[in-house]
């Protein structure tokens, strides 16, 4: 299987980590010989119920059984999408009340980007250094990184960049800007929190000048910081939310959220201003609700931070120089790139699944189910301060 994974399936770097998987549950993913490994990445923040929830598998099964694809999206009322839709609605506050249903976190992006332009009928864009939001045309127009985005310009025009948590940086916000898009807490950068009231100084430019904010709660989002979404921990409501990975409980989905006001200009002037044929999928929505409602219906919210404290006390090595992220939406920094490179790579070999940050080297990421009990975060950061020994004996 590893050899027809590298012949026959694209990849995205030469170096995949090509395990060969057989099943997953709960904490844990198994390869073909049996081993089992403790995953403290959950698909990259995609599976915060764990692997085979329960739940989301029979609400699944149950959809499944009903029907799948019928008709592209929002010609026809269909009971799971609604209930999301509405379930997500109830967890906002107002105005943000209609929401747009897409396949993926970067298509909702897409989405919002033209939602900003065709709400304030202006083009310029402004998004963050060190910003990630997804990798298509738009999404990477608006990645303030550019490494990865040099081979594949011309990209979007009018777009600019501030500096996270630098207030100075605000006054480019001008009455010619359409949207400030950015991540409530920054990813690939390192799990940058905003700093002294940033995200609510934002807010307050933005209504300054007309221009609309846009947060991505793509990573962030969902329950991983101890509240469903991660800027009702920072003073700041957006005017479009943007959602995907842990929504869909390790099903593809995206989605992003705005006003009634607001949602409805894609209605008209053009007709179908956005488009597409699987968003709003019934058997992906069927996933993304029962997922949302065990989020919010149980204590894994709360019980968050207090695994935060927990990774927090046992993470404590002299080459470990800080903790970034807030919840389970964490980054130890390391002092080197080469040390995070070793830490995550030997991790595995000892069952234990960590990965990277996009660009920051140092950083290892922790991004566990919301379900890690305990005990298990214990078992998992015992591997990784065994293997900071061994880096720091050698």
């Amino acid at each position: 299987m590893k050899q027809d994974f590298l012949k026959y399936q694209a990849q995205t770097s030469a170096l995949p980590l090509n395990m060969e998987i057989s099943h997953a549950k709960g904490s844990y993913i198994y390869d073909t010989s049996g081993k089992d490994f403790l995953d403290f990445v959950s698909g990259v923040s995609a599976t915060p119920l764990g692997h085979n929830h329960p739940k989301v598998v029979n609400a699944t099964k149950e959809q499944l059984d009903k029907y799948m694809h019928v008709m592209v999206y929002g010609e026809y009322a269909q009971k799971a999408p609604v209930d999301l839709c509405k379930l997500i609605a109830n967890h906002l506050p107002e105005p943000l009340d209609k929401t747009y249903l897409t396949n993926s976190g970067t298509e909702a992006i897409e989405g919002a980007l033209k939602l900003a332009k065709r709400i304030t009928g202006r083009s310029e864009i402004i998004a963050a250094k060190k910003a990630y939001h997804g990798n298509t045309m738009g999404s990477m127009s608006v990645m303030g990184y550019e490494e990865r985005k040099q081979a594949f310009r011309p990209l979007l025009p009018g777009i600019r960049f501030i500096e996270f948590n630098n207030e100075e940086d605000l006054l480019r916000i001008t009455d010619k800007t359409a949207g400030v898009i950015l991540e409530t807490i920054q990813g690939g950068a390192g799990f940058i929190e905003p700093q002294n009231d940033y995200l609510a100084k934002v807010r307050k430019r933005c209504d300054q000048v007309g221009a609309v904010l846009i947060l991505d709660e793509i990573q962030p989002g969902i329950g991983r910081t101890g509240k469903l979404f991660g800027f009702e921990n920072y003073n700041c409501t957006p005017d479009i939310v943007v959602m995907g990975k842990g929504l869909g409980g390790g099903m593809p989905i995206g989605a992003f959220t705005a006003s009634t006001a607001h949602m409805d200009l894609l209605m008209d002037n053009p007709k179908m201003g956005h488009i597409t044929t699987f968003g709003g999928h019934p058997v992906i929505a069927a996933a993304a609700l029962a997922t949302l409602k065990e989020i919010t219906e149980t204590n894994l919210m709360a019980e968050a931070l207090e695994k935060e404290q927990l990774f927090r006390k046992l993470l404590v090595h002299p080459l470990i120089t800080e903790i970034r992220g807030k919840g389970l939406m964490l980054a130890p920094i390391m002092q080197s790139e080469d040390i995070a490179n070793t830490v995550i790579l030997k991790s595995q070999d000892a069952g234990l699944i960590l990965f990277w940050l996009l660009f920051e080297g140092r950083a290892v990421r922790i991004t566990p189910p919301l379900t890690i009990s305990k005990d298990e975060i214990i078992k998992g950061c015992s591997i990784i301060i065994s293997i900071l020994d061994d880096i720091l004996e050698s």
